[in-house]
């Protein structure tokens, strides 16, 4: 993990330099506590530290253009240490215990709600929530990240799962932009390829078969068999999911197919309808009596 740079050649007036002095020594003293992951003082510094460098970064601007160049430096300085209190809550915190994770990772939403860092941290904080016991502030915490950070794929895909059963129109449209998060982002910094790799394939996963599910309840053939056949590579494994996936493909492909009069595409949806039968499902009979309508009507045709 990268540190933020932090540019300590500082051209000082005698006030302000008394003042970036001490910024400077709390800042060493911040670095320390998090080599030592010690929670409760970074937590503690970090509470000192954010004030003073807040009130530094808004130094106004001097009038004399002769001074302009030291201001300049001493308010980028107090903006990098403000951000490194960010650093410092979010690196001890994704280190430690559900508990002080919950504790430090909230700190930092309270303190600044669009830090970069805290965009990073939300997938950790929800499960660390859940651990402790503290699940009914899941779904709420999530709503208010996601107003922050529109793009943040954990905060979407809870958001998706929940909204399934119960507002189908709101998972369509948070699973599609899970979906499109998933492919435009690259592997964040500091994180496995091989992690990342699988995070977004079950990510996509998800995201494609919320979606096809969703279109396929509601007659939209095209777009569920779309959403669909992405998923199908990336849910390999998962009865749960697949079981209903090769439901609703059936159920579009024999659609499409009767709309296009094609017998290979009924025949296909027979075949992903059979294979949704040997899933134990809520599916499974409505899939074999499918497969054996879809496979009579298709032997009607030339």
């Amino acid at each position: 993990m990268k540190l933020p740079t932090l540019s300590l050649a500082l051209v000082l007036l005698a006030g302000p330099a008394v003042a970036a002095s001490g910024l400077e020594d709390a800042l060493q003293t911040l670095k320390d506590a998090v080599e030592k992951k010690d929670p409760a003082l970074v937590k503690k510094l970090v509470a000192d530290v954010y004030p003073q460098a807040t009130q530094a970064a808004a130094e106004p601007a001097p009038k004399d253009d002769d001074e302009k160049t030291a201001w300049t430096n001493r308010v980028e300085f107090a903006k990098s240490v403000q951000e490194y209190t960010e650093y410092a809550l979010y690196a001890v915190a994704i280190q430690s215990p559900a508990a002080t994770q919950v504790d430090l990772i909230s700190t930092l939403e309270q303190q600044t709600p669009k830090s970069k860092y805290l965009n990073q941290a939300y997938g950790s904080y929800l499960v660390a929530l859940d651990k402790t016991g503290a699940s009914a502030k899941v779904l709420p915490t999530a709503e208010k990240g996601l107003a922050n950070f529109p793009e943040n794929e954990d905060l979407l895909r809870v958001l998706a799962d929940s909204a399934l059963a119960k507002n189908p129109d709101r998972a369509l449209a948070l699973a599609n932009r899970l979906t499109a998060a998933y492919n435009k982002h690259s592997k964040p910094e500091g994180m496995a390829a091989a992690d990342w790799d699988r995070k977004k394939s079950e990510g996509l996963g998800r995201g494609y078969w919320i979606a096809g599910v969703v279109y396929g309840a509601k007659g939209q053939y095209l777009n569920c068999d779309k959403s669909l056949r992405a998923a199908m590579p990336l849910i390999q494994g998962n009865a749960a999911m697949a079981g209903p996936a090769l439901f609703f493909l059936g159920m579009a492909n024999y659609n499409l197919g009767k709309m296009t009069l094609s017998k290979a595409k009924i025949l296909e949806a027979a075949k992903f309808s059979e294979q949704s039968a040997g899933i134990p499902s809520a599916y499974t009979e409505q899939a074999r009596h499918n497969a054996l309508v879809m496979k009579d009507e298709a032997s009607k045709m030339r």
